[in-house]
């Protein structure tokens, strides 16, 4: 992949993801009107997801919607906290958390970014093994709406920082200091099995963080999400929006890391018996 191409390939998700941004925006600005604030916010979120599922058909690749799921959180905060003027110690943590996070993981997926002329292994292998019709179902409703429903109730602990003026006490800085150890997890883990692939080309990654975990990545995502909920619960307590979490944790147990192994079984000799010696998460 020549370095042009893959720039021009960024830039023009870039231009379409300040297209869809604007189109949720204005989808917002009609609604909240007609409905609770954050239920149109859910509502312009959606569409925005639309937006961006109608360019993955025209470039006929489905990797355009990849960086959404970094990107959105903190841009939504982010209006968010404007369009509320509200600026407590909580809300700036929960910024600073999540840009830290949304940064970080929007530049792994830049390095990782081969360019609109190729896509990514999983979306691959649906369109090889579904028809046509039960492809696009698939990737409608499971690889662009799935995502950005489970961040977004992901996200609904974090909305409720912008209702309170309570400022942040030993839980609420625990839970910032949980998002911020779980991005930088990600960004170790990250670096070493970029720098392990291209040492070790074909061979599965044991050195670091994988020595002592097959997903420290994955791992990373999940207590994120945990943290920005211990910043919620510093406030309001245990409540039924501790299924966020759960909900998002669900997600990487029982689909991204299973589909992520069955792979690694397939390609990589030897990961069978480092699957055996090696815990899944910690």
């Amino acid at each position: 992949m020549h370095t042009k191409t893959k720039t021009a390939s960024i830039a023009i998700i870039a231009i379409v993801y300040l297209i869809a941004f604007f189109v949720g925006y204005l989808v917002f600005t009609r609604l909240k009107g007609d409905m609770s604030e954050l239920w149109a916010l859910f509502v312009a979120d959606v569409v925005a997801t639309v937006v961006v599922w109608f360019f993955g058909l025209v470039f006929k690749n489905v990797s355009v919607y990849d960086p959404y799921w970094s990107v959105a959180p903190p841009v939504i905060f982010t209006v968010w906290a404007f369009y509320k003027s509200t600026f407590t110690l909580p809300v700036v943590l929960l910024l600073i958390a999540v840009w830290y996070w949304g940064i970080r993981l929007t530049g792994n997926w830049a390095y990782t970014f081969k360019g609109l002329d190729h896509e990514d292994w999983r979306y691959t292998r649906y369109r090889e093994t579904q028809s046509p019709f039960v492809f696009q179902i698939i990737n409608f409703f499971g690889l662009n709406m799935m995502p950005t429903v489970l961040v977004y109730a992901a996200m609904l602990p974090g909305f409720g920082l912008f209702e309170s003026t309570e400022t942040a006490n030993m839980l609420t800085w625990l839970g910032f200091a949980i998002c911020i150890s779980a991005a930088t997890l990600q960004l170790v883990a990250d670096t070493q099995i970029h720098r392990f692939r291209e040492e070790h080309p074909g061979q599965y990654c044991n050195v670091g963080f994988w020595k002592h975990g097959r997903h420290p990545n994955y791992l990373g995502e999940i207590s994120m999400w945990w943290g920005v909920w211990t910043m919620y619960a510093s406030v309001y307590g245990l409540d039924w929006l501790v299924l966020a979490p759960v909900a998002m944790t669900a997600l990487f147990l029982f689909i991204s890391i299973p589909m992520m192994e069955r792979r690694q079984l397939q390609n990589k000799p030897g990961y069978a018996e480092y699957r055996k010696k090696t815990r899944m998460l910690i």
